[in-house]
């Protein structure tokens, strides 16, 4: 598996996601299409989904509903595409989203190994590979980005890091999609800075590799301590994502 191999995945999957082909991601101009969400998109896609923009460094490729085309054609045509994520950009987007009764939802970079970079991390602690049904005692807050209790029939292989018989951290992976598995962790705040979660990450995505799946892994942009483990396990920046919701639906999450 090359790095090429694994863009050319990614690409594949974003565009199952949102209706569009994969070498639109790849132009130098922008490019608006009507949303669709594929069958094979990420599970956790959930409609209503009013736009999807999508960057992976060389335009931006929106997805979107007939009642917002004119809006986003203009938010695209505005400002220069590696802006059209940031304030005070998006300011004006949000004012005209508003309007339409729509509001920007989820923002996110996610993540893509580098074959280059990918090394298994050291750790002082014993870690372990769990399966299913072994992770069923680990469904609590405190490994809530590891595993997701409401999904947890997705959730195929985790690797744990015990110390004396005590998980102090946790990564797993969410099989979203059929090519592409997820990786989130958890560590306890008592043993953090110790290097444990870059060692889960990496570990688990070499697992991942080896069963012939992509790991990716996402973060907010304002999540730093999420964004270095990314790097100090393998990963790289591969593309950057905004969705646009209803107001009810956005605003249910603040509830």
């Amino acid at each position: 598996m090359t790095n090429a191999d694994i863009m050319l995945t990614a690409l594949k999957q974003s565009a199952e996601d949102i209706g569009c082909a994969a070498c639109d991601f790849l132009k130098s101009e922008n490019v608006t299409v009507p949303f669709r969400l594929g069958a094979g998109a990420r599970k956790y896609y959930k409609l209503p989904i009013a736009a999807d923009l999508v960057s992976y460094g060389n335009n931006v490729v929106a997805a979107v509903e007939e009642d917002l085309e004119q809006t986003v054609k203009e938010y695209l045509g505005r400002f220069g595409f590696y802006h059209l994520f940031e304030t005070p950009n998006l300011n004006w987007f949000s004012d005209r989203l508003s309007d339409a009764g729509q509001r920007v939802c989820f923002m996110a970079e996610y993540f893509l190994p580098d074959i280059r970079r990918l090394r298994e991390q050291g750790c002082v602690y014993e870690l372990r590979l769990l399966e299913p049904p072994e992770l069923d005692e680990f469904y609590l807050p405190e490994w809530s980005n590891a595993l997701c209790a409401a999904r947890r029939e997705l959730d195929v292989l985790a690797v744990g890091a015990f110390d004396k018989g005590r998980l102090a951290g946790l990564a797993g992976c969410s099989a979203d999609c059929d090519t592409m598995w997820q990786i989130g962790v958890d560590v306890l705040p008592e043993y953090r800075r110790r290097g444990i979660a870059s060692a889960l990450v990496s570990r688990l995505a070499a697992e991942t590799i080896n069963r012939g799946k992509i790991p990716f892994y996402c973060s907010a942009w304002s999540n730093i301590r999420s964004v270095r483990t990314a790097m100090a396990s393998g990963f790289a920046p591969a593309w950057a994502e905004l969705t646009v919701k209803p107001k009810t639906v956005a605003d249910a999450y603040n509830e």
